[in-house]
């Protein structure tokens, strides 16, 4: 059925990461409620904004990191999750 996707491991297994995320997060909002807040981005967003720009910003720092440097590629991943951390917890 969808052969012609030509689907790998690697992304398979982020297709089903955030499938897993985004799940996760309604059964969390579902139980607690998300309640918005402002943190350094200066604007007022819930756990679900924060998410997304989160998620957003790891797509730019892992397409400039392929853009300007030939490091290891599990640095770029570690500082994108970094910045999803970052921006989740004080965002």
């Amino acid at each position: 059925m969808l052969g012609w996707m030509v689907w790998t491991a690697p992304t398979a297994s982020v297709f089903l990461g955030l499938a897993v995320l985004l799940a996760g997060m309604g059964v969390w909002a579902r139980l607690s409620p998300p309640v918005a807040r402002r943190g350094f981005l200066r604007i007022e967003t819930d756990r679900g904004d924060r998410l997304y720009i989160g998620l957003i910003t790891a797509a730019v720092v892992l397409a400039v990191w392929l853009a300007v440097t030939d490091l290891s590629m599990w640095l770029a991943v570690a500082c994108a999750l970094l910045a999803v951390v970052v921006i989740g917890r004080w965002g």
